[in-house]
């Protein structure tokens, strides 16, 4: 084992020499490799601050953690305890994978969809900006209606990841987004009431839709389908889920596989505005967010 890390260490500082020395007789590589380090730094960041937000994080500071000892073992010559680690190095990344598929899926799907851009922290544009805003408002007064008469509701916010699949599951509306519609789709014993409806691209694409429920067994016994099946979408994919509870009225949310549960119409709209509206180079003022002309005369109706 000895002679084989020996070989390794061989050629990887034989590697590295070799590359120092290629960029020396060629300027242009040197630029280049700059180049180089601050795109995978880049990417490395933003992989590690969007895995923060998920369980991956957890599994990210277990395998440093068991690299480091591994690197210990072979230091310090514990031969039996580097071997175990060298296996479990080997054929328990493919457990964890297993283990932690939904959050992977979800990463990775995130990498691949048409709005790439947003993992690098580019914003909506404008008119999108205004609209999305516009729907963010709709769906905080649904909810809020929702909840003074005990209405339950399940609003699920499609962002990168499509919900076809999802969508399909449903009976298609394609209407745009309004709070009276939202609270007429959920009113009791009608034909949509039970499911989620699914917003996507600025339309009520569908009702009555079927989500995955969670099955992580530290969620608290008093929630009920509504708020598992929340849980769920928002574990298997980068949607924002509302949900409005049926016994209590209290509003809750769903993002990232977590459940912020009862929130007032304030926090409910800032928690959507900030997963929804990523322009986080605004200044604090610019962020602030005033009720448009239209809202009022909602409310007024």
């Amino acid at each position: 084992m000895d002679v084989f890390s020996l070989n390794i260490d061989g050629k990887l500082w034989s590697s590295i020499t070799g590359y120092i020395e290629d960029i020396s007789n060629n300027p242009f590589k040197l630029i280049i490799f700059i180049l180089d380090i601050l795109i995978v730094g880049y990417v490395g960041y933003k992989f590690i601050k969007s895995a923060r937000n998920s369980r991956v994080w957890q599994l990210l500071k277990g395998i440093v953690l068991i690299i480091f000892i591994t690197i210990l073992s072979g230091l310090f010559k514990f031969r039996i305890l580097n071997w175990f680690l060298t296996i479990f190095m080997t054929y328990g990344v493919i457990a964890l994978i297993v283990i932690f598929q939904p959050e992977l899926r979800r990463m990775l799907e995130q990498l691949g969809t048409n709005k790439f851009t947003k993992f690098f922290g580019i914003g909506l544009e404008k008119d999108a900006e205004i609209k999305m805003k516009e729907d963010i408002y709709k769906i905080v007064i649904a909810a809020k209606e929702m909840s003074n008469t005990k209405t339950g509701g399940l609003i699920v916010v499609e962002r990168d990841i499509q919900l076809n699949d999802i969508i399909e599951s449903g009976v298609k509306i394609g209407a745009d987004v309004s709070p009276q519609l939202i609270v007429n789709l959920f009113v009791p014993k009608t034909p949509l009431h039970d499911g989620a409806i699914i917003i996507s691209e600025n339309k009520i694409a569908a009702a009555a839709c079927i989500l995955p429920l969670s099955d992580d067994k530290k969620i608290n016994k008093g929630l009920g389908t509504r708020h598992r099946a929340a849980l769920g979408i928002s574990t298997e994919t980068d949607a924002i889920a509302v949900v409005i509870s049926e016994e209590t009225g209290k509003i809750s949310i769903a993002k990232d596989g977590n459940l912020i549960v009862d929130l007032k119409e304030e926090a409910l709209k800032n928690i959507l505005i900030k997963n929804l509206i990523a322009r986080d180079y605004r200044s604090e003022k610019e962020r602030k967010i005033h009720t448009p002309k239209f809202i009022k005369r909602i409310k007024k109706d």
